[in-house]
C-alpha cells in the first residue's frame, strides 16, 4: 500500500464517516414523537435498513470483492 493511497483513504474515510454520522443523527431526530407520528413497523423498517447496510459494509471490508444488489430504501 502506498502512502499516497493511504492518505487518500484516510481523508475520504474521515469525511464520509463524519457525514454519515451526522445524517444518522438526523434520522434519529425522527424519533421525536412531539414532531412526528410513526408506527413501530415504520421505525423497525428504518432500523433494519440501517443495520442491513452496516452489515454489508462489514462484509465488504472483510471481502472487498463481494457485490450486492442496490436497492433504495422506501418506508411503507
Amino acid at each position: 500500500m502506498s502512502i499516497e493511497n493511504n492518505n487518500k483513504f484516510k481523508k475520504l474515510a474521515n469525511a464520509r464517516v463524519n457525514k454519515a454520522i451526522k445524517l444518522i443523527k438526523l434520522i434519529g431526530n425522527l424519533s421525536n414523537k412531539s414532531h412526528y407520528s410513526y408506527s413501530k413497523k415504520q421505525s423497525k423498517q428504518i432500523i433494519d435498513a440501517l443495520q442491513q447496510e452496516i452489515n454489508y459494509i462489514k462484509n465488504k471490508f472483510n471481502n472487498p470483492a463481494g457485490g450486492r444488489e442496490v436497492k433504495d430504501f422506501e418506508i411503507d
